[in-house]
């Protein structure tokens, strides 16, 4: 299968750096029906955690954000790519970006159990319109 590339909107909340923070709010977009595309969480450096969430569901991300008391960022975009996994998946596309001269901002992907692998990247505001010319979406 060619890989599926697209662009996405995502949302990011910061919550409090503790055990139990993860479940609560992945319990909450269970209940809600939001299936989740991407999920990235790191630590911020501020004693929280910043959870990006992918989704096609942001009606239902809204609503259990809200009924957690977690404010949700304003949209952000990135892109979402899914393919199946080979040797050199992400450097096809990291080469896209680099023949255009686009800086990657930052990148997380992983390979599934079926063979195939995902893959979100950011990139600056200012080079996404670019970005997405390089790669054709």
């Amino acid at each position: 299968m060619a890989d599926k590339i697209r662009r996405v909107d995502y949302h990011y909340v910061h919550v409090p750096d503790k055990p139990g923070e993860g479940a609560r709010i992945l319990g909450a977009l269970k209940d809600a029906g939001v299936n989740l595309l991407s999920l990235t969480a790191f630590p911020d450096g501020k004693g929280t955690t910043q959870i990006d969430f992918v989704t096609e569901n942001l009606d239902g991300l809204t609503k259990a954000a809200k009924g957690l008391a977690l404010k949700l960022s304003d949209k952000k975009r990135a892109f979402f790519i899914q393919g199946d996994d080979r040797p050199g998946a992400a450097a096809e596309i990291f080469k896209r970006f680099a023949d255009a001269g686009v800086n990657v901002h930052a990148a997380n992907a992983a390979c599934g159990a079926r063979g195939g692998f995902g893959m979100i990247v950011w990139v600056r505001p200012e080079n996404y319109d670019k970005a997405a010319k390089a790669l054709g979406v």
